[in-house]
C-alpha cells in the first residue's frame, strides 16, 4: 500500500495573497478543512507544509499555505500534487475504499478465471467504473456495483466479479 495520498492538485492562483487553486480529489471538500498540514509534491520532492486558511469556489477549494504569501510564490506550485500521509486519511465505511489501494488488483470470475488488473478507475454519476486490462491489451469496463463486485481483497491484491451478460 502507498504510504502517501493524493488529496488534489495545484491548478492555478487565486488572488493576489498567495492562495492556490486545488482540485481535489476527495468526495468530501470539507476533508480540506480538518486537516493541519499537507505535502507539496513537484518532481518527485514532497515538502510539508501548513494549512493556514481553506475556501471553496465552485467545484475547488482554495487554500492558502504557510509561507506562501504572493501570487508570484503561489505560481511556482502550478500543476504540483497534494497529498497527506495515509495515517491522516479519514477511516472509511465497510466495502469502501481508497482508489489507489483499488488500482493493479487482479481482477477474476467467480469461476476462478482471470480477467485482468484494474488498471483505471473513473466516476459516473450513479457509480465508479473499473477499467480492467487483461494481457493481451484488451479492456473491459467493470460498474462497481453489487451485482458485479462480489469480493475485494486488498491484502490478497484480488477482485472477485460475477460478469453481467454484455461485460466479456
Amino acid at each position: 500500500m502507498v504510504s502517501y495520498l493524493e488529496i488534489g492538485q495545484i491548478v492555478n492562483t487565486y488572488g493576489i495573497k498567495g492562495f492556490l487553486k486545488v482540485v481535489p480529489y476527495t468526495d468530501d471538500n470539507k476533508r480540506f478543512e480538518r486537516l493541519k498540514t499537507v505535502y507539496i509534491e513537484q518532481k518527485g520532492k514532497k515538502t510539508e507544509i501548513e494549512i493556514e486558511e481553506v475556501k471553496y469556489s465552485k467545484n475547488l477549494v482554495l487554500l492558502k499555505l504557510k509561507g506562501i504569501d504572493s501570487i508570484e510564490e503561489a505560481e511556482k506550485y502550478k500543476n504540483a500534487t497534494l497529498k497527506i500521509d495515509r495515517k491522516n486519511a479519514v477511516e472509511l465505511p465497510e466495502n469502501t475504499y481508497f482508489m489507489v489501494d483499488l488500482l493493479g488488483l487482479s481482477v477474476y470470475t467467480e469461476e476462478g478465471e482471470n480477467v485482468g488488473k484494474v488498471e483505471d478507475i473513473f466516476k459516473t454519476g450513479s457509480n465508479d467504473v473499473y477499467v480492467v486490462k487483461d494481457a493481451l491489451g484488451k479492456q473491459i469496463l467493470l460498474p462497481a456495483i453489487q451485482a458485479v463486485i462480489k469480493e475485494i481483497d486488498i491484502k490478497n491484491g484480488k477482485i472477485i466479479v460475477h460478469l453481467l451478460e454484455g461485460l466479456k
